[in-house]
């Protein structure tokens, strides 16, 4: 019906905004208002919108969504596409004052949306202590990548690489479009019997093993989450080439045992702050042999949310900072590296996060289960905006090669097209 709140709303909004709405919208009461032929977002109730009016934008969204108070029936991207485009859309025509916004606070108020603040929800990182120090960055881990080891397993692929995979034309299944991204690694840091290799926020240990196991490299990781390192060395436990493995439990600011043949990286760098990341980068310089290779990937964003917004700062990685890829490039030269090459991965990601959506809705029961639904809401929110920010260059992702050239300048890289590659 579209009389009932929904019509009022809608009337309200579309005098307020002067537009029309760009996703179809149903209120508690049944009625519903807005395009037939869009996602729909569903408010279960007035306390959805009392997590606007106390914390208005994302975050205020963000809460009422993982509180189960609103809903999108059909494609979740889409929708929140849609809605994005839509606020974009509202700035730049300057659609967004005072006057306005006073009608859709009259609106609250007759929706009875006014009143105490509603609950926080218990699932947002609540950190302490000096931003960066090596107690909130192991909590800052802990509140991420501790959630379970079984939670990922669930989400991720077989080698449990948690980052960008790399996707051929003739690649369709996860699994495959990871190992392709760990052989390249493998390739462009020149890996092979008896070299030693450094893997700096190793995860859970896919890349320490593929190379171990294909590479016949003696692989050491690092990593300061706890399950982590309990499930690798379960399986460094499990594999016949386990002694060729030694993943430690350490701040990467005390690893030791270099210089290496060759330092990784992958998707770690995001972790260190911007505060730390000329030591981060002295660090991949201090850790590889001169004449041998580095390679990082790493997320990178504008100065408009480095962290990722106030969604992904509060509920999935507290502190992250994305640095901009030509800062990250300076830090990496200041500290005495050579950058050889830069490729982005951007579309890649749009696909990878596609795939780890695809499996948690089919797991998702299981998810609920184990985890709460909460939980579950806020990785379906989290992925899909991540695919979205991905896709609209808002946020992206590179594989930076570097090498620790000699005393005498020499990179030891061979000449010739593609030679980074081989």
């Amino acid at each position: 019906m579209k009389n009932g709140l929904a019509g009022q709303c809608e009337r309200v909004l579309v005098k307020a905004l002067g537009s029309p709405l760009p996703i179809g919208l149903r209120m508690w009461d049944g009625s519903h208002a807005g395009p037939s032929d869009a996602p729909i977002l569903s408010v279960r109730s007035n306390r959805a919108l009392r997590h606007l009016l106390w914390c208005p934008g994302e975050l205020g969204l963000a809460r009422a969504y993982v509180m189960g108070e609103i809903d999108v029936d059909g494609d979740f991207r889409q929708a929140l596409g849609q809605c994005r485009r839509f606020v974009r859309s509202l700035r730049a025509a300057g659609r967004v004052s005072l006057p306005r916004l006073s009608m859709l606070g009259a609106l609250a108020l007759r929706l009875g949306a006014v009143g105490s603040p509603p609950p926080v929800p218990a699932e947002e990182a609540r950190l302490t202590g000096r931003l960066h120090s090596r107690r909130r960055d192991g909590d800052a881990i802990a509140h991420h990548y501790d959630l379970g080891n079984e939670f990922y397993q669930a989400i991720l692929d077989p080698s449990m690489a948690y980052s960008c995979a790399c996707w051929s034309s003739g690649t369709h299944r996860l699994a495959d479009a990871q190992r392709e991204k760990l052989d390249l690694v493998c390739r462009k840091l020149a890996l092979g019997p008896g070299k030693r290799l450094l893997d700096i926020g190793c995860g859970w240990g896919s890349l320490v093993l593929h190379a171990a196991r294909n590479y016949g490299v003696r692989a050491t990781g690092v990593t300061i989450s706890a399950q982590q390192h309990q499930f690798v060395q379960s399986r460094i436990r499990a594999d016949v080439i386990g002694d060729a493995v030694d993943v430690r439990l350490q701040d990467y600011r005390d690893a030791t045992g270099g210089p290496f043949d060759a330092v990784a990286s992958i998707e770690m760098g995001e972790h260190v702050g911007e505060v730390n990341y000329a030591r981060y980068a002295e660090t991949l310089r201090t850790s590889v042999r001169p004449g041998g290779r580095v390679l990082i990937q790493q997320m990178s964003r504008g100065s408009v949310a480095p962290g990722g917004g106030a969604f992904i700062k509060a509920y999935i990685a507290p502190d992250m900072f994305m640095c901009p890829l030509h800062r990250t490039l300076g830090y990496l030269e200041d500290a005495g590296l050579e950058i050889r090459e830069v490729v982005s991965l951007r579309e890649q990601y749009v696909r990878t996060i596609d795939a780890w959506s695809t499996q948690l809705d089919e797991v998702w029961d299981d998810i609920v289960r184990r985890h709460g639904v909460r939980q579950a809401r806020i990785w379906r929110l989290y992925l899909a905006g991540s695919a979205l920010a991905f896709e609209e260059n808002r946020m992206s992702v590179h594989q930076i090669l570097a090498v620790r050239p000699t005393s005498d300048g020499l990179s030891g890289m061979p000449i010739g097209d593609g030679a980074a590659d081989r």
